[in-house]
């Protein structure tokens, strides 16, 4: 038997003729591993995915945007407070009252239209279809300022038509496809409730952030007059604003309209404000909150797969010194020293689990090319290199007690050991 080097480039080599002459046992001992790993790449593709769309999506809204409600901000679990419920809504005025402010640039109200409690829904018609799933909302031609919704054909309606409550509306790509499939929708009539309204523009399409099609998909949505909305529906109240803060003067644009609003709705010094304020920060900041939690799930259920495959690891490589006593004897003999004895192991305990983690990482990425058919999807650059690093990590923690036992092995019990 040649004396063999201790350098780390044989070691690995040894590793590797020792996996290849037990392969079926050094698979099942890394699936665990492998587990762990493909749990990480579709997890993190998912959340880093759903984080990249929904940051794409609450941009296209504007950066400067503030939307303002009579609710809370933030995703409510559970039954409101009587507080909130109770709260009475935003007006027209306050909208307009709200342009005034030096750091806004812009105030538009939105009456929802879409239900109503009082009025029941509103039914769209057109070209053979009928869906009362289309989000109807009334609104200034102000709101084409904004720049969160482009015209792609034809125009907005004008403040003459809004003051003169004539029935034109603006509406939005899949409403183009679904009721006007033959030729441009501009210049021709859709019907909304009993009435007749004429299509002045179309807007550009936007990306959604899960598949669309309900009155929630910002493409599915017709706009019309404010006033022509408050005929359709006498009784609505559903009203929320846009707010564009000048560059520059989104903090101030913020504390203004806070100012203004808790003295126009009459809000005590000390209480807190009975309306809710959002941009395109705080909503994504609300949604990390949440997406936050699932990293942590992530990290505990990936946990546990490479726990039971390192766990895996030390049995089989204290089966494994049993196995091999007599060669570390004669190692050791020959002058070997306890580090290349420890060495040895590690190296092949952390080549192991480092397979098993590339074998996890294709079969995650793979899934993850199938996942994004259904969902976003987006493999972040720190999924794959963790995951590997990880997968040799587990190796070297838990081949330390094997390899730590093996290098204290007595060379000439060794010898003896049948």
């Amino acid at each position: 038997m040649r004396i063999l080097r201790s350098d780390i480039y044989e070691n690995l080599k040894m590793a590797l003729a020792t996996l290849r002459g037990n392969k079926l046992r050094s698979f099942l001992t890394v699936f665990g591993v492998v587990i762990g790993i493909i749990t990480v790449m579709l997890i993190a593709s998912i959340i880093s995915g759903i984080d990249v769309s929904v940051k794409r999506e609450v941009e296209s809204f504007g950066t400067r945007s503030i939307y303002i409600s009579k609710y809370n901000p933030g995703i409510h679990i559970g039954r409101m407070s009587r507080e909130e419920r109770m709260r009475k809504e935003l007006t027209y005025d306050d909208a307009i009252a709200l342009q005034s402010l030096p750091a806004v640039e812009l105030s538009v109200p939105f009456l929802d239209i879409t239900n109503n409690w009082f009025g029941g829904k509103l039914m769209v018609s057109g070209g053979g279809k009928t869906s009362a799933q289309v989000a109807l909302q009334g609104t200034l031609p102000e709101f084409e300022k904004a720049g969160t919704q482009i015209i792609s054909e034809g125009r907005f309606f004008t403040q003459t038509e809004n003051d003169t409550n004539q029935e034109v509306c603006v509406v939005g790509s899949k409403v183009a496809d679904d009721f006007f499939k033959l030729g441009s929708p501009v210049g021709q009539t859709i019907k909304i409730g009993t009435q007749e309204f004429r299509v002045v523009g179309v807007l550009e399409k936007r990306e959604q952030f899960l598949i669309g099609g309900g009155s929630d998909d910002q493409n599915n949505v017709i706009y019309v007059p404010f006033t022509v909305a408050q005929k359709l529906k006498p009784n609505a109240d559903d009203i929320y604003i846009l707010a564009v803060a000048r560059a520059g003067l989104m903090e101030e644009a913020k504390d203004q309209v806070r100012d203004l609003l808790r003295v126009r709705r009459q809000v005590p010094f000390a209480a807190n404000d009975n309306f809710g304020m959002e941009t395109s920060e705080s909503i994504l900041d609300n949604f990390r909150s949440i997406t936050g939690g699932l990293a942590i799930a992530m990290v505990v259920i990936s946990s546990v797969g490479l726990m039971v495959g390192g766990i895996g690891v030390m049995n089989i490589m204290l089966v494994s010194v049993t196995e091999r006593t007599r060669e570390i004897g004669v190692r050791k003999a020959i002058g070997a020293k306890r580090s290349d004895i420890m060495w040895q192991f590690l190296i092949e305990a952390a080549t192991l689990t480092g397979l098993g983690g590339i074998v996890g990482l294709s079969i995650g990425w793979g899934l993850t090319l199938l996942l994004r058919l259904l969902l976003p999807s987006y493999v972040p650059l720190w999924a794959p290199i963790g995951g590997l690093i990880a997968s040799v990590g587990i190796g070297l923690i838990f081949g330390l007690w094997p390899a730590w036992k093996a290098a204290r092995l007595d060379p000439i019990e060794s010898l003896r050991y049948e």
